[in-house]
């Protein structure tokens, strides 16, 4: 993998875990908008666990692939392209903190949104920095 497609991988990465820190802060809005609605139920967002999965069929190749000779074998292992994972919204139907059915935690909530805040940040410096370590090459 040349240098050019490990920065680009590294900046689409960085971008599309970006996107999904965006869309969690709707959704933590949303929820806390939501926290005195009578059988509100919260979502959360699922992407980084999917994202890792996809990136772990890359390396995860088996010792004895087995050969397909007709499209209706199953195959035993399949890479999975990481820039096929979306972002999913995920309602959270099992757990009730409140006797009106409504589970949003404002406290919890609000420590989501500075954990996903500081995400991005830390998101925004990581892709600042491979710009700056192309921008040394380049000078």
């Amino acid at each position: 993998m040349g240098m050019e497609n490990n920065f680009s991988r590294t900046i689409d990465l960085v971008h599309r875990a970006m996107d999904a820190s965006l869309i969690r802060r709707d959704v933590i809005a949303n929820n806390l908008a939501n926290a005195t609605v009578p059988g509100f139920k919260r979502s959360d967002l699922s992407f980084e666990s999917e994202l890792k999965r996809a990136l772990d069929t890359e390396k995860q190749r088996p010792d004895l692939e087995l050969t397909q000779t007709d499209a209706r074998h199953i195959s035993n292992w399949q890479k999975r392209d990481y820039q096929e994972v979306q972002p999913r919204r995920v309602l959270d139907y099992v757990s009730a903190s409140k006797n009106n059915g409504n589970n949003v935690d404002p406290e919890q909530e609000i420590m989501r949104a500075v954990e996903n805040q500081l995400l991005y940040t830390l998101l925004a410096q990581g892709g600042s920095f491979e710009f700056s370590q192309i921008n040394m090459v380049l000078k």
